[in-house]
């Protein structure tokens, strides 16, 4: 968790007591976990230690009873498990940064999110956010609470994309605001690890500041820092014509891609698609590398519209096309210069929008 922070204690794990629970916690100053498992406590107690070795060494333990003592004169942990044991140096608890606990702020108004819908929402809009740290407010993805509609955004001025969809109840207030891409890839992990009941949810809270915001699961908490900066306008960025409309199978599509990305990886990604109308229309694809060779790949598909050719990169599609859980999708384009869109064919109330930029064919 201490990749961005040159503070020593935040390499470690926070084990502590807690209303006889053991809580572990972890955070790197832009996002802190803390997660309760039950144990048998004897003695009250907190000490920090590596979170590396700690990991590594349970997860090499049988699957056995793990008992824990803490010396407190020396801060050095000891562990036994079967026949092995352990002494490992710790740094005193109060030096570990306070988390916020979703027992310490109840007080503030939640929103509770289906889980299983929110980490795919997660999944088909954070990987479009920006990695790049020149421009913090594309590394968040936009969060917008209002009514009963939940919508996340994402860009990396490439590419962007948006997810909506109608909540069970309506959230307490309206609020927008940008978490760091990072904090939510790492909550779609957990959610993907936890064993959920068919009853709990994702309880969602920002905190008073507006500074943080916290998802509460039954027994883990994650609270991440908001970037504090205005996002842009994305309703101007999605085109609301087009001059031809593909509807295409998705697997069929994704797996043409993937083929002509084989050659595209070499030329920068750039793969051409051509369009053609007809009974059936088709997808043309093709890509060339100078070192490797070229391809061609073709693709039944519903065409509306004129003939068009355009160039977009490869892997942009494939992230794309590899979150649409429906059978088929839209594709769309107004000219080879402007963006194309792509969207789940029958996907309801669950709204699902992807722009690529095109790019220029070398």
């Amino acid at each position: 968790m201490a990749t961005r922070s040159t503070l020593p204690v935040l390499s470690n794990i926070l084990l502590e007591t807690d209303q006889s629970q053991l809580k572990l916690s972890a955070m790197n100053m832009e996002i802190g976990i803390n997660c309760w498992i039950g144990a048998m406590i004897e003695e009250e107690g907190a000490i920090t230690v590596p979170a590396r070795l700690l990991s590594d060494f349970v997860g090499s333990l049988p699957r056995e009873r793990i008992d824990m003592e803490l010396n407190v004169r020396t801060q050095t942990l000891h562990l036994r498990c079967a026949r092995n044991e352990a002494n490992i140096k710790g740094i005193d608890a109060s030096e570990f940064p306070i988390i916020p606990t979703h027992r310490r702020e109840t007080g503030l108004p939640a929103t509770e999110l289906p889980p299983d819908k929110f980490r795919r929402m997660i999944d088909q809009v954070a990987f479009a956010a920006a990695t790049d740290e020149s421009r913090p407010t594309l590394t968040g993805v936009y969060t917008r609470l209002d009514g009963e509609r939940l919508r996340l955004v994402a860009t990396d001025g490439f590419r962007l994309a948006v997810r909506a969809t109608l909540l069970e109840e309506p959230a307490p207030m309206a609020v927008g605001v940008v978490v760091p891409a990072r904090a939510l890839i790492e909550l779609a992990r957990i959610l993907g690890a936890v064993d959920m009941g068919e009853d709990d949810g994702v309880q969602v809270t920002i905190t008073e500041a507006r500074n943080q915001i916290m998802f509460h699961l039954p027994s883990v908490d994650l609270v991440s820092q908001l970037i504090e900066a205005n996002f842009p306008d994305y309703n101007k960025i999605v085109p609301t014509t087009y001059n031809t409309r593909v509807v295409v199978n998705t697997a069929e599509f994704l797996k043409a891609l993937r083929l002509s990305y084989l050659f595209a990886r070499d030329a920068a990604n750039i793969v051409r698609l051509n369009v053609v109308p007809g009974a059936p229309g088709k997808i043309v694809l093709s890509a060339t590398s100078n070192d490797m060779g070229d391809n061609e790949a073709e693709v039944d598909a519903l065409v509306e519209g004129e003939t068009v050719q355009a160039a977009f990169n490869a892997k942009f599609m494939i992230d794309v096309l590899q979150v649409i859980e429906t059978p088929e999708v839209v594709f769309e384009v107004i000219s080879a210069s402007r963006p194309g869109v792509i969207r789940p064919v029958g996907a309801g109330e669950e709204e699902y929008v992807h722009v690529i930029m095109p790019m220029s064919p070398k």
